[in-house]
C-alpha cells in the first residue's frame, strides 16, 4: 500500500472507499448495460496505440479496468503504469505476477484532496465556510516519462468528492462552484497536453424520468481540446432507475487523441 494509514483515513472520511465499491456494486446492476461503452473506450484506446505505438502507457483512473484493453496492452507495449487514487483489492491481485505492470496510488489532481481536507474539515454545521479563496488546485506533475497518458472517465469526476465534502461544511454559492470546477477540469486537459494522450470523458448527463421527460445537465465546465481524432457515444449508465424517482440516466461520451 502507497498511502500511510492517516492519508487512508482521510480517503475513508471523504468518501472514497464506498465510492469505489459503489461503482463495482452499479455496475453489476446494470445486466451489461456498461458494455457498449466499455468496447467502445477499448476500441478507442487501441486506435491510440496504434497511432502512436508507445513503449510505455500511463494511465489515469484505471479504477476495476473496465474500459481498458488491458490484455491488447500487455502484448503491444513494454511498460503498463496504472495510476489512481486506490486500487482495488481484485486489481492488485490480478496484476502482481506481471513483471510490465506498476501501479502508482496518487492523486492526479496532484494534491487537491489533502488540500481541501487541512482547509475545510474544521468546518462544520455550525460554523460554515465561506469562501474557497483560500484552496490552491495544485498542478498535476509525474516525475518519470509517462509515455502515452490516457485519461480514463475521471475529467469531471475529479472535483466530485472534494466539492462533496466543501458543501456540507460551507455557504457558497453554486457559481462559485462551477468555476471551481471549471479551473480543476482545465487544469488536467492543460497537463494533458504536453503530452501524447488520449481524453475519455463525459461532458453531459441525459437524466428521463418516468414520464419519459428528459433534462441534460452539463457535467464538463471548460473548454476541450479539438483533438486529432474525435468520436462520441452514449453510455447507458442507469438504465434501469436506480434512484429514489426510478430516472434513468445516460452519459454523452467523448473521447480525443491529442
Amino acid at each position: 500500500m502507497t498511502h500511510n494509514v492517516e492519508y487512508r483515513r482521510m480517503l475513508s472520511r471523504m468518501g472514497y472507499y464506498n465510492y469505489q465499491r459503489g461503482m463495482i456494486v452499479h455496475h453489476a446492476g446494470q445486466e451489461g448495460g456498461w458494455e457498449n461503452h466499455h468496447e467502445h473506450s477499448r476500441k478507442f484506446i487501441l486506435k491510440a496505440i496504434d497511432i502512436y505505438k508507445p513503449e510505455k502507457i500511463t494511465v489515469l483512473g484505471s479504477g476495476w479496468l473496465l474500459d481498458l484493453p488491458f490484455t491488447e496492452m500487455l502484448e503491444k507495449v513494454s511498460r503498463i503504469c496504472l495510476v489512481d487514487i486506490i486500487h482495488p483489492p481484485d486489481v492488485i491481485n490480478q496484476v502482481q505476477n506481471s513483471d510490465n505492470v506498476e501501479l502508482v496510488e496518487q492523486d492526479v489532481t496532484g494534491g487537491l484532496i489533502a488540500e481541501v481536507w487541512e482547509k475545510t474539515r474544521k468546518y462544520s454545521f455550525f460554523k460554515k465556510l465561506k469562501s474557497l479563496d483560500r484552496i490552491v488546485i495544485p498542478e498535476y506533475c509525474m516525475a518519470n516519462d509517462p509515455g502515452m497518458i490516457i485519461s480514463l472517465n475521471i475529467l469531471t469526476q475529479l472535483e466530485s468528492l472534494p466539492i462533496d465534502f466543501i458543501k456540507k461544511r460551507s455557504k457558497i454559492d453554486e457559481e462559485v462552484f462551477r468555476l471551481f470546477r471549471s479551473d480543476i477540469q482545465k487544469k488536467h486537459i492543460d497537463f494533458l497536453m504536453k503530452f501524447k494522450s488520449v481524453l475519455i470523458s463525459d461532458y453531459a448527463e441525459v437524466i428521463t424520468n418516468r414520464e419519459g421527460v428528459t433534462k441534460t445537465i452539463s457535467t464538463l465546465c471548460t473548454d476541450l481540446p479539438s483533438g486529432s481524432v474525435h468520436e462520441e457515444w452514449t453510455w447507458n449508465f442507469d438504465k434501469r432507475g436506480g434512484d429514489l424517482y426510478n430516472s434513468g440516466s445516460q452519459f454523452k461520451v467523448v473521447a480525443l487523441i491529442n
